[in-house]
Order: C-alpha cells, then structure tokens, then sequence
C-alpha cells in the first residue's frame, strides 16, 4: 500500500510540466488596459479575399474567416486573435499605436508546453516593432528553448495585427 502510494505521488510529478497552460488576462480587462480613458466599441472588419490570402500567407496555414472584431479610437487599434502553438489555441491580444505594437499580452494559453511567452521578459522584444516588407516584422524575435511553436504563434499574431491595422489606415 506504501509503495503504491509513493508511485502515485511520482507519477503526479510527472504530469506538472503538463499543466503550463492558464487564463492570464480576460479579454474585457485587456481593453481597458489598452484604452484606460474610456473604452471604444467593439468592431468588424471583413476581409476581402487578397486580406484573407495575406493572412494565409503569415500563417503559413489556411485561414477561414469573413470577418474579425477590434477596438479603435483615434490612432489606437487593439486585436485578441487566436493561433495554433503546437496542437492548441493561443489568444492573443495586441495594441497598435500609430502603426507600432505598444502591447502584446498572452490573454489565455493552452499549451501543455511554451507558457513562457506570457513573460514580460519575452514580450518586451515586440514593443515599438512595425511591418516591413513582405509582412514580416521590422527587427528579429529571440526564440525560447522549448517554446519554438509558441514563439511562432505569437509572432504571427504580431504580424497579423499589424496588418490588419494597416488596413484600417488604408480604408480612412
């Protein structure tokens, strides 16, 4: 009986790395964060076909979607997307200001590995970055060993919001 307890507590050791994942930040306190003064109302934009490719093409995957919801006021846009990391969804959230990322947080992560891109420490790297040509980022994103997908994800939904807020600025 002692040993089968002791196997127990073991094998539940083991199974600690599997539970990275969490709810970090809610979608509603993310907003008000970006936007403190007064909270804009959520909108649509619906992609046209060529804004459907180009996404395609950052994920580097297909990509279904007509329309996708942001909040803007003034210069200030503000995006929570999802991407896949290795097999679940990462949600995202991502404020634009005068074409620049001013905010990236990891709203809800649901990997078993990977979690570390939540950190400050990570995040940081994005701050200021903007869209160079061929909708690739303006400057390098340093990886973490052992969260290769997760990094990837996170860089695309940074590519992505960027994008998407680029075409907000076309249609003024």
């Amino acid at each position: 009986m002692f040993l089968t307890r002791i196997l127990f507590l073991v094998l539940c050791l083991f199974q600690l790395p599997a539970m990275a994942g969490g709810q970090y930040l809610e979608a509603d306190e993310f907003i008000r964060l970006a936007f403190p003064q007064s909270q804009p109302e959520a909108r649509a934009i619906w992609l046209t076909k060529i804004q459907r490719e180009n996404i395609k093409q950052i994920l580097a995957h297909d990509f279904k979607k007509l329309r996708l919801r942001y909040w803007q006021q003034d210069n200030k846009s503000a995006w929570i997307l999802n991407e896949i990391g290795k097999e679940k969804p990462i949600t995202i959230g991502v404020v634009i200001s005068n074409n620049k990322i001013e905010n990236i947080k990891v709203l809800t992560f649901r990997e078993s590995r990977g979690s570390e891109i939540r950190h400050d420490f990570f995040t940081r790297q994005f701050l200021t970055a903007s869209l160079g040509d061929e909708l690739q980022l303006d400057r390098n994103i340093d990886g973490i060993s052992g969260a290769t997908l997760s990094v990837r994800a996170i860089t695309k939904i940074a590519r992505i919001a960027l994008y998407l807020n680029q075409q907000l600025n076309l249609k003024k």
